[in-house]
């Protein structure tokens, strides 16, 4: 059996255009899954974004600086298409679930959301980092300027202070996002020259007791999870952010291997995250 996949966006995600929650589901039933996540972009700021904004199908409007201000969770309409999976698709578990994004930045509409969604699921991620105190950039963008070590160092930095800055969240997601941008393709990646900035923020992540996802929207580096269980981790998740039904639960047999590789193994519930062995 497949890992639960925990990272999944739909319809009610402002940058999924072909998400559908009704078919994701019958996606996840299809590979034996146990249980979907359908964790929600929560953006709480506009922020300037690489490949061309708006694009055809994504929500949101421009500032008049060129920043992309995404909307608001439709939490209403979003809870209510959960509940009529749960009646269609009986025989999987669904969870709800949002993804802060920089949470430690907004920490009241943050700690709002959390009180008004009940989630099951909450994950924390580090989309944009702020430049020159005035405005932010997603990591993407800030290739252009700085040397690629740099971005990478200044995101795990940041992560960092998320991880201190804010209790509202179980699972840190994709910890290499900015590596999905790296010029010359995220396979030109090499972690071992930033390995104490990761392993900084994976000893601050196993010290607050949260989980480290398993993002395979790109191939993890099985270094990284490794250090992860060296730096006393606890547990994995899987998520394959998956933006489109097709592509649930992508890479994951290969993500599995690895985790156990790394010495992870499955909970005694198969809904449950990994655990270190």
């Amino acid at each position: 059996m497949l890992p639960p996949d925990s990272h999944v966006h739909t319809e009610w995600s402002w940058d999924a255009p072909r998400g559908s929650m009704e078919q994701a589901c019958a996606r996840a039933e299809q590979l034996g899954l146990a249980s979907v996540a359908f964790t929600e972009h929560a953006e709480f700021a506009p922020a300037k974004r690489p490949g061309g904004y708006p694009r055809p199908g994504f929500r949101g409007e421009l500032t008049a600086s060129g920043e992309l201000a995404a909307p608001v969770l439709h939490l209403p309409g979003y809870l209510e298409s959960v509940q009529r999976c749960r009646e269609k698709f009986p025989g999987l578990r669904i969870l709800t679930g949002v993804e802060l994004s920089e949470p430690h930045w907004h920490p009241g509409p943050a700690a709002k959301l959390l009180a008004d969604g009940g989630f099951d699921r909450v994950l924390a991620s580090v989309h944009s980092l702020q430049a020159g105190g005035v405005e932010y950039r997603d990591t993407g963008e800030l290739y252009i300027d700085r040397s690629p070590a740099d971005v990478v160092r200044a995101y795990l930095a940041e992560v960092s202070r998320l991880i201190d800055g804010s209790d509202g969240f179980a699972v840190l997601a994709h910890i290499d996002y900015p590596v999905r941008s790296w010029p010359g393709g995220y396979r030109q990646f090499d972690p071992a020259p930033l390995e104490e900035e990761f392993r900084a923020v994976l000893r601050a992540l196993a010290a607050s007791g949260r989980a480290l996802e398993i993002n395979t929207r790109i191939s993890p580096d099985p270094r990284v999870i490794g250090w992860w269980h060296d730096c006393g981790g606890d547990a994995v998740s899987f998520g394959s952010d998956a933006h489109d039904p097709s592509v649930l639960a992508r890479g994951f047999a290969a993500a599995a291997d690895m985790a156990r590789a790394q010495g992870f193994r499955p909970g005694r519930d198969p809904h449950d995250l990994w655990c270190r062995a």
